[in-house]
């Protein structure tokens, strides 16, 4: 059979990602601070792009256009005296210039038609000092240290090395191949490997007591020293019997060394009071404040979403070039200007966009989860992506996309929007349990439990069926590790 070649006309339909749709997504699922980084971005890129004055929109007219009421800018032709054929070239390209009068006339007002917003009160934020400082880093606090004592030039360097060395924790811990940071720190400064041993002793005197250790038995060595418990059964205990110490096996201990148990717990005592992480206060992990995305208010007994606006730059186009269309601009300066005002309005649009749906999904939040902003976290009902995306008329990924990185305030704290999306734990008795809820169970009876005889991941297993929620022993024990609660037999004290 011969081949041949034909054409053919054929309809069909596709979904096609627009630059513009892409542009909404990605503002989607961006959170606050990107968005905020974002705005200014574009700002800096796209001279149309100015921040509306808060006093411009106190003053602005009452009854203002909404994104819905008004109308897209339109790509028509500016009025002409007389027409031009459909296929003369004057009229491709005077079709695709924006009509500048629908434009101010009907957008350059728009306010937010995304739900009530919030300024909040800025009494309670830190003042403007504090955000100017930077707390004191490990390094910087020794090698001052070490510059107010008696180092020789050598004993310096390598004392110098190793204080640039120490991880977080404060830790001395150098990869080598011969095992010994010393001979590294000897080998790279050119130091005697006596020096070496001489600086890293003066270095462990130093403020934080502990630091530059090797491991965590010099670490708590080095504290016992210090408080003088370095020859008494303290010292014996750290330097012998560390890991029965972290099993809590204090009788093998008092059997190993022919004291009472007694004796030993009161040693244990003061070895848990020590510190295993010096350097703990001088990470520079400075604490991450949240903003929250959204509030929710109870009034009378119904709650009310707000949006928080605050520190989001209100946009507007620029007034000058809208005076430069007026007065006839003409050629490559009007279709730069066309280009930005197209590239101003859909980013104007897309954040719209983006409030009005968070306002949307937390809506629905609100209404799904009601018996936990009325009376806790043991409320919490199980909840998933496609009851909020049927609820709102959305899809599943839009959902998804709106809950990745944004916090809503209620009046039971802060949370992340994916927090109340939890599956499901089947109760004997009454509605389904989310996860969440389970979670804080378990918890509060771990506090509640007797220290010398805590609860086995079996025996909270019973309680828990106690109360009608039915939970295999594994799904307790994988719960206990996301709450960081250590095992039975590691929370078991004996003094």
């Amino acid at each position: 059979m011969a081949l041949e070649l034909k054409q053919s006309m054929r309809m069909s339909q596709q979904l096609v990602m627009t630059p513009q749709l892409q542009q909404a997504i990605k503002l989607l699922q961006l959170s606050r601070m990107e968005l905020v980084d974002l705005v200014r971005e574009e700002m800096m890129e796209n001279p149309l792009l100015e921040e509306r004055a808060e006093q411009e929109e106190d003053r602005g007219p009452k009854d203002v256009p909404t994104v819905d009421d008004a109308p897209e800018p339109t790509l028509t032709a500016e009025p002409k005296q007389k027409e031009l054929p459909e296929d003369d070239p004057k009229a491709e390209k005077a079709a695709e210039e924006i009509d500048w009068e629908a434009y101010l006339e009907n957008y350059q007002q728009l306010g937010p038609t995304h739900g009530p917003t919030i300024r909040p009160d800025t009494d309670d934020l830190p003042d403007y000092q504090q955000t100017l400082t930077r707390s004191q880093t490990l390094f910087e606090h020794l090698l001052w240290q070490m510059r107010l004592s008696h180092f020789t030039d050598e004993e310096e360097n390598a004392a110098c090395w190793i204080i640039g060395n120490l991880d977080d924790d404060g830790y001395f811990k150098v990869s080598t191949s011969t095992g010994d940071p010393l001979i590294r720190c000897a080998t790279e400064t050119g130091s005697s490997l006596t020096a070496a041993e001489r600086a890293l002793r003066k270095v462990q005197m130093l403020d934080p007591i502990g630091i530059a250790a090797r491991d965590l038995r010099e670490c708590l060595l080095i504290q016992a020293k210090a408080m003088g418990e370095d020859d008494t059964l303290v010292g014996e205990i750290i330097q012998h019997h560390l890991d029965k110490v972290e099993a809590h096996n204090l009788p093998a201990i008092a059997k190993e060394l022919k004291v009472s148990v007694e004796a030993i717990a009161d040693a244990v005592r003061i070895i848990t009071q020590m510190e295993p992480r010096p350097g703990r206060q001088y990470t520079g992990t400075d604490p991450q404040y949240i903003t929250p995305d959204v509030y929710v208010y109870k009034v009378a007994d119904k709650y009310v979403t707000v949006l928080n606006d605050d520190g989001l730059s209100k946009l507007k186009v620029s007034g000058a070039y809208r005076m430069a269309l007026k007065n006839g601009s003409a050629g490559a300066a009007k279709e730069y200007i066309q280009d930005k005002l197209r590239s101003a309005v859909w980013l104007i649009r897309s954040i719209h966009q983006r409030q009005r749906t968070i306002y949307k999904v937390t809506e629905s939040i609100v209404k799904f989860q009601k018996d936990f902003l009325d009376r806790g976290i043991g409320h919490l009902k199980p909840l998933i992506l496609r009851d909020v995306a049927e609820d709102i008329g959305m899809h599943e990924s839009t959902v998804s996309r709106v809950t990745t990185n944004k916090y809503v305030h209620t009046p039971q704290g802060i949370y992340e929007l994916k927090f109340f999306f939890n599956s499901a734990i089947t109760r004997t008795s009454g509605d389904d349990l989310a996860s969440e809820a389970v979670k804080s169970k378990i918890k509060k009876l771990v506090a509640e439990e007797d220290p010398k005889k805590p609860f086995s991941d079996q025996k909270i297993v019973e309680l828990l069926a106690t109360q009608g929620i039915e939970i295999a022993r594994r799904t307790v024990a994988k719960y206990r590790d996301q709450l960081g609660i250590l095992p039975s037999s590691k929370r078991r004290r004996l003094y």
